[in-house]
């Protein structure tokens, strides 16, 4: 393998590692709600930013690699937690959703760093996908109906959601930038 080669994959390794670590400490920015047994964190913001700077793939595998880390025991859920538990349980339904919604995203964001492009991606393909698995799982574990499940996991999220996938989408303009600056227009 070529030196350029090498050097490339170094760096794709490396942004996918510091996306593991966002994601390992945006668990740590959480507020419990009285009202819902779903933590508010700074995960939902994270998960967009590493959809939006990574390939499908990279994002795949950063979301992966967190989330068996948390499996694994390192407390990297939200509140210091982790096991098989915390996926396997009433919320794990979220963090199932950042496995699927991550590559989806970064799949269909484009090519062209635009921020219009990356808001309208990670609300209308990002949320729903985090929020339909999150419902899903609160609907069974809880023994919820659907209705109950989306007014305690989804409404009260709803416009913190939107704001956070306004922020990432910034984040993701300006990390593009910054990472990929040989790349022009392009991420």
């Amino acid at each position: 393998m070529d030196t350029a080669r090498q050097s490339t994959h170094v760096v794709q390794l490396t942004k996918i590692a510091l996306c593991i670590a966002l994601l390992c400490v945006s668990s740590y920015i959480a507020i419990p709600l009285p009202f819902t047994s779903v933590v508010l964190t700074a995960q939902t913001l994270v998960v967009n930013v590493v959809a939006l700077i990574l390939t499908p793939v990279q994002s795949a595998c950063a979301v992966g690699l967190y989330i068996l880390l948390g499996i694994f025991g390192l407390p990297v859920f939200a509140g210091a937690t982790s096991g098989i538990g915390r996926i396997i349980g009433p919320t794990g339904g979220f963090i199932v959703g950042f496995l699927v919604a991550a590559p989806v995203i970064s799949a269909i964001k484009g090519k062209r760093i635009q921020w219009l492009r990356y808001c309208l991606v990670t609300i209308a393909v990002g949320i729903p996908i985090i929020d339909f698995f999150g419902t899903a799982f609160m609907c069974w574990f809880q023994k919820m109906g659907i209705l109950e499940a989306v007014i305690a996991a989804v409404l009260p999220f709803l416009l913190g959601d939107i704001i956070k996938c306004v922020v990432a989408s910034y984040l993701g303009i300006v990390l593009n930038k910054v990472l990929n600056p040989y790349r022009g227009e392009r991420s």
